[in-house]
């Protein structure tokens, strides 16, 4: 992981739990449909909270475990996804056996990583013809008021990496080749309550000074004051981009 922000997610680890949005079905059966069907050993890096987890355990034929820095995190993926097996790590250094596994897949994670020397040690535990996964779940930024929320928020790492400008997307380095990518669009419904915590996920406010978080709280109710999300049962349709990448292992 880069930086302070990297690990901050802890602090924030019931937010992340209940407004991040989960992964289209479609989308992680796609980073995963080159391996063979039968028993799938799997290794989700950057777990969290178990949101890509989840996914992975829903698959008939999957063995699934998750890895993250935070113990923090993996405490409440244990709660969200109990009977997984759980270690603390990064993509950097996994407590994992060599050639172990036919998949490492990393959701709203690579852009936290060195991807060299990641991408080297995913190739360590990963046999060969395995896949390496990224994901990424992005808000659709060309609606007008997605726009406006991002600029009260700020811009995250993975927006820049997967949507920013001039952006070319993850750097995956060898010994994984062929980068293939995909997109699926959707909207998730979000009530006033649910876009706050969703914020308050975000590594910037985990870590911004108090009198800064206040301004954005701030900021934030203006704008869905202005939406009309005046109660607590109003929502609104949050539009959401997920981006895929998969790569084989030499």
């Amino acid at each position: 992981m880069s930086d302070a922000r990297a690990t901050s997610f802890g602090a924030a680890a019931d937010h992340y739990e209940a407004a991040r949005p989960d992964y289209p079905f479609d989308a992680v059966a796609w980073m995963l449909e080159n391996l063979p069907h039968g028993s799938r050993r799997i290794a989700d890096v950057g777990a969290g909270t178990g949101k890509l987890t989840r996914v992975l355990v829903a698959a008939p034929d999957g063995e699934v475990v998750a890895i993250d820095p935070d113990p923090a995190m993996l405490a409440k993926l244990r709660e969200s996804v109990p009977g997984v097996p759980t270690f603390t790590g990064t993509a950097e250094h996994l407590p994992l056996p060599d050639s172990g596994l036919d998949a490492v897949v990393l959701g709203q994670a690579w852009h936290w990583v060195d991807p060299v020397a990641a991408s080297a040690e995913i190739g360590r535990v990963v046999r060969s013809g395995g896949t390496l996964g990224l994901i990424w779940n992005i808000r659709d930024e060309s609606v007008d008021w997605v726009r406006r929320l991002t600029e009260i928020m700020h811009s995250s790492p993975a927006e820049n990496m997967v949507n920013g400008p001039g952006s070319h997307g993850p750097q995956i380095a060898a010994p994984f080749g062929g980068v293939e990518t995909g997109r699926w669009e959707w909207k998730r419904p979000m009530n006033r309550t649910q876009l706050h915590q969703m914020a308050s996920s975000r590594s910037y406010l985990i870590t911004a000074p108090a009198q800064e978080r206040a301004g954005i709280v701030r900021g934030m109710d203006e704008l869905f004051d202005e939406l009309g999300l005046g109660d607590a049962e109003a929502t609104i349709d949050m539009p959401y981009a997920t981006t895929a990448y998969r790569a084989v292992r030499a």
